[in-house]
């Protein structure tokens, strides 16, 4: 595994704008306000033929947040598992009681810390880092995250620092990973589902909606299988979301479902199936993921007979284009089924993965056709050449036709349906494409 550099410093200091800055992407979210980061983010970053992670932590000392103690217990974790440690501090408000208190809570931990002041735009600028020397501290590093200003001399002594941890290549295991995004409104159980999965405290819990801002990535390992878990912020409609920061955690959440696997689809069951709701699993269905419908705070319902068979007839109804999509009635709070979300996520991954012969899926289209006879089209039969598979994740096949607009959506639905059935594809979703044989008109 690769060397972790986490980042801790006082709220609004600039911890994200430099974790983005290092890790070259925008994945930690930035406003002009204290509080923004409130769960570990991680990201990879590389200097130097040098690779390590980044974790963007909350701000040490945002006492006003009514989520500080959670924040707090993040930032500790985050010590805990890190390699290295940067300190972040203001230059332009220069000290604070809470750096003190920070400075103090690194003192004792046995790794390299660099302190580095931030917001410093040039060397003439340079001179505000005598105050920060009351900290007791031998070097400091002056540096804008935002400009980019001391950047290279800062990242030159970190890796350098790091160099003795550094693998020579990337886990082979990463690449195997099963990447889960967990998706659904605000406060229906995201943060905690995550938290029940690995047994900790790793993702801030609040009845409070709103309160998971960042999509937030955990390593989990389960024998020796490894997954991706993605904890994303609460989805709204979209006249409801007003506060930029909002729009952004949302557009976070989206771009995490294009980067997974699997789809968890977190409702809650004392809500039971909302608009909304239908909204966010088709936001997983536009992108191809494999979906797992969870139904959570199922401990919560007065249960009676047929229950569950009832409620899951209602998500089959209402959003018919996760027909495939399995459903598990979980409980975050007690634990009820848990364990078997991921029985259920392997094997939605492997049909997920899965490749078909060429071989065999034209003998899966000949069977269909010949039990069901295509359309007319303009007084002549369509015409199915033969068919192909081109990409996995999803399965997405290409059939070549005589003329592809004039298959008709019901027929074209029978077709993917017996391409489900015929080759166990019956979790996952199924793309089939139409084309024109090249080279011919249709005849």
């Amino acid at each position: 595994m690769k060397p972790v550099v986490a980042i801790i410093g006082r709220p609004n200091v600039g911890k994200s704008t430099l974790f983005n800055r290092l890790t070259r992407t925008r994945d930690a979210l930035v406003e002009n306000f204290p509080g923004v980061t409130r769960d570990r983010i991680y990201g990879d970053a590389v200097w130097n033929d040098t690779a390590f992670s980044l974790v963007d932590t909350g701000g040490f000392g945002g006492r006003e947040d009514a989520l500080f103690p959670q924040v707090g217990r993040q930032i500790r974790d985050a010590l805990e598992g890190a390699d290295a440690v940067v300190l972040l501090l203001d230059g332009k408000s220069g000290l604070s009681p809470f750096d003190d208190e920070i400075t103090a809570l690194v003192r004792g931990i046995e790794k390299p810390v660099l302190h580095v002041v931030n917001k410093i735009d040039g060397p003439d600028q340079e001179g505000i880092l005598a105050d920060f020397f009351r900290l007791g501290v031998d070097r400091l590093f002056p540096l804008s995250a935002e400009h980019g200003y001391g950047i290279h001399d800062f990242v030159d002594a970190l890796t350098a620092g790091l160099a003795g941890l550094c693998p020579a290549a990337r886990d082979a295991a990463e690449s195997m990973e099963t990447r889960i995004a967990v998706v659904g409104r605000p406060n229906v159980g995201k943060s905690s589902l995550i938290n029940r999965i690995l047994q900790q405290e790793r993702v801030v819990v609040s009845e409070l909606p709103g309160t998971t801002r960042d999509a937030v990535d955990t390593l989990y390992r389960r024998g020796q299988r490894a997954y991706r878990l993605v904890d994303t912020a609460g989805i709204r409609r979209k006249k409801s979301v007003h506060r930029k920061l909002e729009k952004f955690s949302i557009i976070k959440a989206l771009k995490s479902l294009d980067r997974c696997d699997v789809a968890l689809i977190v409702i809650d069951a004392g809500d039971g199936l909302t608009d909304q709701d239908v909204t966010i699993a088709g936001y997983a269905h536009e992108r191809g993921c494999g979906c797992i419908v969870l139904v959570n705070k199922w401990d919560l319902v007065e249960k009676n007979h047929g229950m569950a068979g009832r409620f899951q007839e209602q998500i089959r109804t209402t959003a018919k284009f996760l027909h495939f999509a399995p459903i598990l009635q979980v409980s975050a709070l007690t634990g009820l089924r848990v364990r078997k979300i991921f029985t259920v996520v392997d094997r939605v991954y492997a049909q997920y993965c899965t490749r078909v012969s060429t071989g065999e899926i034209n003998r899966i289209m000949e069977e269909a056709v010949r039990r069901h006879d295509p359309p007319l089209h303009k007084g002549r039969r369509l015409k199915f050449y033969y068919t192909t598979q081109v990409s996995i994740r999803p399965p997405t096949f290409v059939s070549f036709v005589n003329y592809p607009p004039a298959v008709h959506f019901s027929y074209h639905r029978f077709l993917t349906n017996q391409i489900r059935k015929a080759a166990a594809l019956e979790a996952v979703p199924v793309r089939l494409l139409f084309r024109r044989r090249s080279g011919r008109q249709p005849s």
